[in-house]
C-alpha cells in the first residue's frame, strides 16, 4: 500500500524513541494507535501544562521534559511529534530537525505559507525527514484507492467529488481554533484534509481554485463552511464541500461510522451545539477544550474501523471508486465490486501513518506527505478564502506532483 511498510509490526533495530511536542486532543487522538504498535516506544514528552506532564511521567515511567529544548538534547527522542497548537508548528519543527531529529508534524503544515517555506528549507538543509501527519490522506482505503489508480487498470482521473458535514465549529475550542487569521476556522483546520486527499488521489499539481467561503454561525467566528472547485495538471477536477455547523452529518453516509473509526448510534451524531452551550452555562470555553486533552481526559481505546473524511468518490475513465471506512466499492462498466479492508490484526487506525513514520526513522522509503508535500496542500488551503473573496479562478503555485500517477506523464513540481 502507498507510502507505508511491507514489513511485520514490531521487526526491525528495536523500538522508535517517539518524542511530543503538545499533549493535547491531536496527541490524544493518535495515542491509541501507537500503543498498540510495538515498533513504537514514548520516550519523551513536553507541554507546557504542569497537569498534563505529570500524567505523561505517570502513564509511560517518565520521559517528562521541562522545556522542549530539554526534549530534544535526549538521546532517546528519535522522532519528534510536533501536536502543538498551529502557530508552534514551525519552531518546534525546525527546531527539531536542528535538533537532528526527523519530524511528524500535525496538518497542516504551519499556519502561514512564510512558516511552513521555513520548514520546508530547514528540512532541505538539515537532511531531516518530515510527514505531515497525521491527516485522513494515510486513511487505508485512501491509499488503496491511490495505488488502484496507479495501476493504470481504470484510466486517468476524470473527477474527485467530496463532501463532509460534521459539527467541528461547535466543540469546545481555544481561541486561536476559531480565529482565520491564526490557522483557525474550518478551511485551515479541516480543509487540510480534504485537500490532502483530493491532491493525492488527482495527481498533486492543483493549478487554480474557486470558491465560496464564510461565516455563517453568529456563535462562532472563523469560516465555518466552504465549496471549492479545484483544477488540475492531467485534466482532473476536484469539488469540495465542507461544514462544521453541527446539523447534518457526513457519518450518515457510513453507516454511522464516525471519522475516527467508531460505531454510533445515529442520535450521537448531533446535539453537539447544545452539549456545547450547557457547558459554557457552567465554566469556560478553554476549561471544556483542555478536558478532552491528554491528564484530564482518560486515554481512548483504539477504534475497529478505518478512519474517514466524508464521502471519496472517484470517477475515472473505466469506473467510479467509492472510498469508505471499510474498504472501497468499484463500479466500472460491467459489474459492481467491494474491496474490503479491515485493520489488520492487532494496529489501531492510524497504522499507515506509523508505518510511513518507521520508514523515515529506520530509513525505508519516504511518505508522499513530506513538507514540501505540506506546503502545497497549505498553498490550496490559502487560496481557498482569497477566491473566495475575489469570485474568481485564483491560480496556484508551489505544488507536488504524485509520483507515478496515471495523470502526468512526468512527476514534476510546479513554481
Amino acid at each position: 500500500m502507498s507510502s507505508t511498510s511491507d514489513g511485520p509490526r514490531g521487526s526491525g533495530a528495536g523500538p522508535v524513541g517517539i518524542g511530543v511536542a503538545g499533549l493535547g486532543r491531536a496527541f490524544m487522538l493518535t495515542l491509541p494507535s501507537l500503543l498498540k504498535d510495538a515498533r513504537f516506544r514514548l520516550a519523551g514528552g513536553f507541554d507546557p501544562r504542569e497537569e498534563a506532564m505529570r500524567a505523561f511521567t505517570d502513564a509511560f515511567g517518565g520521559g517528562g521534559h521541562d522545556s522542549l529544548d530539554a526534549m530534544l538534547a535526549d538521546p532517546a527522542v528519535e522522532v519528534v511529534y510536533v501536536a502543538s497548537p498551529h502557530e508552534l508548528h514551525a519552531d518546534q519543527a525546525c527546531a527539531a530537525l536542528e535538533a537532528g531529529k526527523q519530524v511528524l508534524l500535525e496538518k497542516p503544515i504551519a499556519e502561514s505559507l512564510e512558516a511552513s517555506r521555513r520548514i520546508v528549507a530547514t528540512a532541505c538543509r538539515t537532511g531531516g525527514r518530515v510527514i505531515v501527519g497525521p491527516a485522513h490522506s494515510f486513511d487505508a482505503p485512501v491509499l488503496a484507492c491511490l495505488d488502484l489508480i496507479r495501476s493504470g487498470r481504470f484510466g486517468k482521473v476524470r473527477l474527485v467529488q467530496m463532501t463532509t458535514y460534521t459539527d467541528f465549529m461547535h466543540r469546545p475550542r481555544r481561541p486561536e481554533e476559531l480565529d482565520s487569521a491564526r490557522g483557525g476556522g474550518v478551511v485551515f483546520s479541516q480543509g487540510a484534509h480534504q485537500v490532502d486527499i483530493v491532491r493525492l488521489l488527482a495527481g498533486g499539481l492543483t493549478q487554480a481554485v474557486s470558491a465560496n467561503a464564510g461565516n455563517w454561525d453568529p456563535e462562532r467566528p472563523g469560516e465555518t463552511a466552504y465549496s471549492a472547485l479545484l483544477r488540475f495538471r492531467g485534466g482532473a477536477s476536484a469539488s469540495l464541500t465542507y461544514s462544521g455547523h453541527g446539523h447534518y452529518n457526513s457519518n450518515e453516509l457510513h453507516d454511522w461510522i464516525d471519522e475516527l473509526g467508531w460505531p454510533r448510534a445515529p442520535e450521537q451524531a448531533f446535539g453537539a451545539r447544545h452539549r456545547l452551550r450547557q457547558g459554557l452555562a457552567s465554566t469556560d470555553e478553554l476549561a471544556l477544550k483542555n478536558a478532552r486533552t491528554f491528564g484530564f481526559a482518560p486515554i481512548p481505546d483504539a477504534a475497529p474501523e478505518n478512519e474517514h473524511f466524508g464521502q471519496v468518490i472517484v470517477s475515472l475513465d473505466g469506473a467510479d471508486i467509492a472510498v469508505t471506512p471499510r474498504g472501497l466499492t468499484i463500479y466500472d462498466d460491467e459489474r459492481l465490486t467491494t474491496m474490503p479492508l479491515p485493520l489488520p490484526e492487532g494496529a489501531g487506525p492510524r497504522w499507515p501513518v506509523l508505518d510511513a513514520v518507521w520508514n523515515m526513522a529506520r530509513g525505508g522509503p519516504p511518505a508522499i506527505q513530506d513538507a514540501a508535500w505540506g506546503h502545497a496542500t497549505l498553498a490550496v488551503c490559502v487560496g481557498i478564502p482569497e477566491a473566495a473573496a475575489t469570485d474568481r479562478w485564483l491560480p496556484l503555485a508551489d505544488q507536488v506532483a504524485v509520483p507515478d500517477h496515471p495523470n502526468l506523464d512526468q512527476p514534476e513540481t510546479e513554481t
